[in-house]
């Protein structure tokens, strides 16, 4: 292990102490580096911090060696104020973070009792013998504040050097969540002057990244100057996130839900949600609120669209059922799509896709069919239907409305957005707002 300068030889800068602190985030191991695990802990330590109105300046990964850990944590305290790190806690060789850690603040390794307690609790709850290496991850470094794992066998350590905080979590995401909900949050709302934060998200579905900014480009100019908006997309939606920070005067959230009436002038009929929640969710609810059922006849898809819808909790009082009706014969056995329109029209063809919604809402005794056919490609063009083109169709008591697309990002991305597309087609019509707009992406 590298010899690393004891705490007088680090350099930090001076901050504020009344302004909040800057964050960063650092990840250890070589896992993450070489791709073999996903960071989800930066995502979710960015959210909770944001909800108590911290902001992560910085996110950086290290690899598995003590220089570079020292290096790292040498630049991070001339960044920011709070410094989190994750990974490195466990009992093999290659974890070395508290090691690394007591020598760069100038301790040493320490048996913390209570940490040993709760170590050889766990491993006698689940019967298993305890070995030497176990007892070690209540090794501490001396001149840390411990924070006690409820959920694992590696304690957090919380360092305050020089006007910098260190806490060192392990890289086991569950465990990393609760020191963070038990410990870390409510310590750094206690030891930071954090101003108040709010966060309103408005969810939108059909309308691409720049067409909503260009609608609402003089709504967005107009906000005021503690209000900042964010486009937060993905597959076939956009999160619109206000976020505000406090200025004086009260109720900031309620001031900043005042400025959504103006937004739904603008974009209303691509507005699924005024909340954290799913297309499928909203539409949930919309069917639940009229007293509707409804069934999926899907193609290219493959029944995705039918496991979106029924991904919601109690989805049971309104989905019926679905049908994959990949090959023809079974469009024509199943759902009733005449050999004709088949032939003149081919399975993807809003011909098909109207007749496959319709046979589903007779053959599954439904209210409300969605269906979907398309060319997910790499294979499959014809001569007159690119690889990417699908067609959707929606039908209930009264209408049929169908719509055809093209959107080649891949057999996988195809997929999706198909789903996606008919989700965003069946919400709009459930709502009875427009749909000729949709899908510009």
């Amino acid at each position: 292990m590298s010899t690393t300068p004891s705490p007088a030889d680090h350099s930090a800068p001076t901050f504020s102490p009344a302004a909040p602190p800057d964050v960063e985030i650092m990840t250890i191991g070589d896992e993450l580096l070489y791709g073999q695990v996903i960071d989800t802990n930066s995502a979710f330590m960015g959210q909770e911090l944001g909800k108590i109105g911290l902001r992560v300046r910085q996110i950086s990964s290290v690899s598995d060696r003590a220089d570079e850990i020292v290096a790292a944590l040498d630049q991070a305290r001339q960044r920011a104020q709070v410094v989190l790190i994750t990974g490195g806690l466990g009992p093999t060789k290659d974890d070395l973070t508290k090691h690394v850690l007591a020598r760069y603040f100038g301790s040493e390794l320490v048996m913390h009792e209570p940490t040993l307690r709760h170590v050889e609790e766990i491993f006698q709850r689940f019967q298993r013998p305890m070995l030497d290496v176990n007892r070690q991850q209540a090794l501490v470094p001396a001149n840390c504040e411990v924070l006690h794992n409820a959920v694992g066998t590696a304690p957090g350590m919380w360092f305050d050097d020089q006007g910098t905080v260190f806490v060192s979590m392990p890289g086991v995401p569950f465990e990393m969540k609760r020191l963070m909900t038990d410990h870390v949050l409510p310590r750094l709302q206690a030891r930071f002057h954090i101003a108040p934060i709010e966060h309103v998200v408005v969810m939108t579905a059909g309308l691409g990244e720049s067409f909503l900014a260009k609608k609402i480009e003089d709504w967005e100019d107009a906000l005021p100057a503690n209000v900042k908006l964010a486009y937060l997309p993905s597959f076939g939606a956009v999160r619109l996130r206000l976020t505000g920070t406090a200025d004086g005067l009260p109720d900031l959230r309620g001031r900043m839900l005042a400025l959504l009436p103006a937004l739904r002038e603008r974009i209303g009929e691509f507005i699924f949600a005024e909340e954290e929640t799913t297309i499928e969710a909203a539409i949930g609810q919309l069917l639940l609120a009229r007293g509707l059922t409804i069934g999926t006849a899907e193609s290219c898809t493959g029944g995705l669209v039918a496991q979106r819808l029924t991904s919601v909790s109690g989805s049971s009082a309104y989905f019926r059922g679905g049908i994959v009706a990949y090959h023809n014969d079974i469009k024509q056995q199943e759902l009733g799509v005449r050999a004709e329109t088949l032939a003149e029209f081919g399975a993807v063809s809003e011909g098909t896709v109207r007749e496959m919604a319709e046979g589903a809402r007779r053959r599954l005794g439904v209210d409300v069919a969605v269906a979907i056919s398309g060319i997910a490609g790499p294979t499959g063009a014809t001569a007159t239907k690119k690889v990417g083109t699908i067609c959707l169709a929606y039908a209930d008591a009264t209408q049929t409305i169908t719509r055809e697309y093209v959107l080649d990002r891949g057999r996988a991305l195809n997929t999706e957005y198909a789903a996606q597309s008919v989700l965003t087609l069946l919400r709009q019509q459930l709502a009875g707002a427009s749909t000729q707009e949709l899908i510009k992406v």
